[in-house]
Formats: C-alpha cells, sequence, structure tokens
C-alpha cells in the first residue's frame, strides 16, 4: 500500500533514466550514501567569501573588489536571462515581457547601487590604492560586452564615426575593430592599441567575435521584431524596452561616470582612468550615443540622448 502512493514518481524515474540508458537501480542506491544538502554547500559559501583578494593594506580597497564582483554576479544573471530568450525560437510575448522585466529589474539594482561607490569608500584611500590596481579597468569587463552584444544589432554599437562605412556583410573582426569602446583603448594620435586593450583581446577576441556572431540575429532586438506587429506597438512593452535601453545606456553609464569622477578628480592633475583611457569621452552617452533599439526613439531623443543628467 505504501508503495502504491509512490507509484507514479517511481515509473517517472525509471523513464528518465532508461532514456539515457542508465540503471535506475544503481542510481537509486546511490541516493542511499548521498549526503544531505546544507545551505553553505549549495551556495558554496566558503569558496565565495574567500574569492576578495586585496592587493594593498587599504580597507576601502574591500568594497571596491565586492562591488565589482557584485557586479559581475549580476552580469551572470542577466546573460542567463538573455541566453534563454534569445536561443528561444519564436518566443511568445508573455515570454518576452517576462524575460525583458528580469533583465531591466538586474539592470535597475546595478544602477541604484552606485551610492556604494559613491559614500561608500574614502577618497584618499581610493587614489592610494588605484595606483595598485594600474593598469586593470573596469573596460576589461567582458561580460558586459557579451551583454551589449546580446542586446542590438551590432551596427548600433560602433563607433559613431565608422557607421556608414560597415553594414551587416562586413567581416566580424573588421566590425570588431570599430566597436565604440575599441577608441578608448588606442592612442588618438598614433592609433595604437594600449596595454589594456592589447591584453583585454588576447583572452576574450575570439569568444567575442564567435558571440558577435552567434547573436547576429538572435539578439533581443531581433526577437522583438518577431513579435507579432499589433505587440510590437503595444505601449507597456515599447516603454519596457525604452526603459531598458535608457537604464543600461544613459542612467547606469551616469551612475558609474559620477562616481568615477568624485574618486579621479577628487585631487588636482592628471584625471586618467587606471587603464589610461579619456574616461569622459568613452563613458559620457552624448559622446558615444550607445542606443540598443534607435527605431524606438524619436531624432530629438536621440540628437539629445544623455544630454539632460
Amino acid at each position: 500500500m505504501e508503495l502504491e502512493k509512490y507509484k507514479d514518481q517511481l515509473e517517472k524515474i525509471e523513464k528518465k533514466y532508461s532514456d539515457i540508458n542508465q540503471n535506475t537501480e544503481t542510481h537509486l542506491e546511490g541516493l542511499l550514501w548521498s549526503k544531505p544538502i546544507n545551505y553553505w554547500d549549495y551556495i558554496q559559501t566558503d569558496a565565495l567569501l574567500n574569492l576578495q583578494i586585496q592587493r594593498t593594506t587599504l580597507p576601502d580597497e574591500m568594497v571596491f573588489i565586492m562591488y565589482h564582483q557584485v557586479n559581475e554576479l549580476l552580469f551572470k544573471m542577466i546573460l542567463w536571462e538573455m541566453d534563454q530568450l534569445c536561443h528561444t525560437e519564436k518566443p511568445s510575448t508573455n515570454y518576452f515581457t517576462e524575460k525583458l522585466g528580469r533583465i531591466s529589474r538586474y539592470f535597475d539594482m546595478l544602477t541604484t547601487s552606485f551610492t556604494i561607490m559613491m559614500d561608500g569608500m574614502e577618497p584618499e584611500q581610493y587614489l592610494k590604492f588605484r595606483n595598485t590596481l594600474t593598469p586593470a579597468s573596469g573596460f576589461q569587463s567582458a561580460q558586459y560586452r557579451l551583454i551589449e552584444f546580446a542586446s542590438t544589432d551590432l551596427i548600433n554599437l560602433i563607433d559613431n564615426r565608422f557607421r556608414t562605412n560597415i553594414d551587416r556583410n562586413t567581416p566580424y573582426d573588421h566590425a570588431f575593430e570599430h566597436l565604440y569602446w575599441q577608441a578608448a583603448g588606442k592612442d588618438y594620435h598614433t592609433g595604437e592599441k594600449s596595454f589594456l586593450l592589447k591584453g583585454f583581446e588576447k583572452k576574450y577576441k575570439k569568444m567575442f567575435l564567435d558571440f558577435m556572431e552567434e547573436y547576429n540575429t538572435i539578439n533581443v532586438w531581433r526577437k522583438f521584431k518577431e513579435l507579432p506587429e499589433s505587440d510590437q506597438q503595444n505601449t507597456n512593452l515599447v516603454k519596457a524596452m525604452r526603459h531598458y535601453d535608457e537604464t543600461v545606456n544613459i542612467t547606469w553609464v551616469m551612475g558609474h561616470f559620477n562616481a568615477a569622477k568624485k574618486y579621479i578628480e577628487s585631487v588636482p592633475g592628471n584625471h586618467e582612468a587606471t587603464g589610461g583611457s579619456d574616461w569622459k569621452k568613452y563613458m559620457l552617452p552624448k559622446y558615444q550615443k550607445r542606443i540598443f533599439f534607435p527605431e524606438l526613439w524619436t531624432k530629438e531623443e536621440i540628437d539629445n540622448w544623455g544630454e539632460n543628467l
């Protein structure tokens, strides 16, 4: 009688293992010797809390490290949702809206978190430990670049100066050399790449090129265009798309910019970023006009992109 109430579950377990040519009895016996799970093993708390390694004796460096690690975890959450959305063939409007909502909430969280950086460190400490970090830079966040590639058509990430000469038939390697952030890693006079950029490309360029090609026709914008025409005109959905675009390319960027400005300009002198880039022209939206979904904005809004912050 007791076994009868488990019959349905046992049949499903049997099917699960038979589908992969496994012996169900062996796996059931294995359960006898498995340990009960606990929180710290499941979350890998000890490993996670041992990833913060300071390079200096200044206590506020720990704030800087942990904050950026939290950013990277949120980037991973965003990419997790993007992977599901973009690899779903003809997603329904409800599914698209749900995934876009999750992605936007993660970026909203990133945006509102900048007070941790703005008010969480002593400028004197930051200006000391940042010299130990040189030439490392947040510029080198590979996950952030992947989020950009997965969000929009590649042309929208090309440096404004070169967009007229690049189209969908342009080789990815050539397009890569003209991405907007390339300018921040090159000498304006010679065009030579900085150590910062060379190291970044050595580690990630192949992955970037593969990712660019993979998401060329399945990025978030392309998935939006697969929705029924009537849903593409839906006021709430368009508003959600615009919110995501503005949050990533204006609000979040300006939060980062203002935090950097507070510390970098807290003393007189050379105001380069740790990687040596012209950080103002690289970061300020009005210079780069990074816009994921330009078709959803008016000409006036695009012309004034980032000007009101």
